[in-house]
């Protein structure tokens, strides 16, 4: 097995588990922006080791900063931070499930992010596949019907928003990540996606922690109460964002991401059987949309 399609497995199994923990801080305890925290605050010092470990055990060198890094791991950590928060926020809209599969329009998006800013093209299919996408989240994207109130408000409204908005930052953010390991010169993979890994998660947690402590007091204190769920939040984060930043080192972006919607079985499964959330049957027509258009795009990517 090509250790990117490993990787991205992996990447995909820990951030269902890593969104199951922030939504539990969301519901509980924390803001938006300190379940958003949390997941970064905790995971800086993980990464950190990580990389030092690696770098001993390896015997290598630490890459060197090319041209354009910096403008790359900037704009892809605040685009990561970004559609955490719109993530997060959504938990408390929609249930569980269609919250991660709105969210899931990055996989679409990705693939035209990729083309503009990296020039990695997409083929016929996978163009045919960005439709059949965003007709599934339209159909997710419509609540239960309220009496008197009209379509489009029941289809261009807040939980619609935040998920269409994470998509297209995480979008964004693969992009730019991918961008931003292949301007890093010497190392192999895994070392490469470390040092990426490290310098983006500094860069939130330093922004967003600023922004807390000006516009929320109390929150950074609550997520260090909290520690026992963000500790968790912070390791499972460190270890999915591993695994997407060494698939992102290896294969495109949108073909990543395409893989990577194996999340959503994970995340079927434990809202199924563990929070025992229900689903209606346009949220079922939605998700195979989705799911059919995502299948198209891996099938198409690995012909490639």
């Amino acid at each position: 097995m090509p250790l990117w399609i490993a990787a991205t497995i992996f990447a995909a199994f820990m951030q269902n588990m890593r969104f199951a923990l922030q939504r539990q801080l969301k519901v509980t305890t924390l803001s938006t922006g300190g379940a958003t925290w949390a997941r970064f605050a905790f995971s800086v010092p993980l990464v950190g080791l990580a990389l030092l470990g690696y770098l001993a055990m390896s015997g290598q060198d630490m890459p060197r900063i090319g041209t354009g890094y910096w403008p790359y791991v900037i704009i892809g950590g605040i685009s990561q931070m970004t559609a955490t928060a719109c993530v997060v926020a959504l938990f408390a809209r929609r249930n569980f499930y269609v919250g991660i599969t709105l969210k899931k329009s990055e996989v679409l998006l990705t693939a035209l992010i990729g083309l503009l800013v990296l020039g990695e093209a997409v083929s016929g299919p996978v163009l045919i596949a960005i439709g059949v996408g965003f007709a599934g989240v339209l159909v997710l994207s419509d609540p239960p019907k309220e009496i008197g109130l009209p379509w489009t408000a029941r289809v261009f409204n807040a939980a619609s928003g935040y998920g269409l908005a994470s998509g297209l930052l995480f979008g964004v953010s693969a992009v730019f990540y991918r961008g931003a390991i292949l301007s890093l010169e010497g190392g192999d993979a895994p070392l490469r996606a470390a040092l990426a890994l490290l310098t983006a998660t500094f860069i939130q947690t330093a922004l967003l922690g600023l922004w807390l402590a000006i516009r929320e007091p109390g929150q950074i204190t609550a997520v260090i109460a909290s520690w026992r769920i963000s500790s968790l939040t912070g390791l499972t984060s460190m270890l999915g964002s591993m695994g997407w930043f060494i698939a992102f080192a290896l294969q495109t972006a949108a073909y990543v991401k395409a893989l990577g919607q194996i999340e959503l079985l994970f995340t079927f499964a434990f809202s199924a059987f563990w929070l025992r959330e229900k689903t209606s049957r346009n949220e079922v027509i939605g998700i195979a949309l989705i799911i059919a258009s995502l299948a198209l795009i891996l099938w198409a990517g690995l012909r490639n």
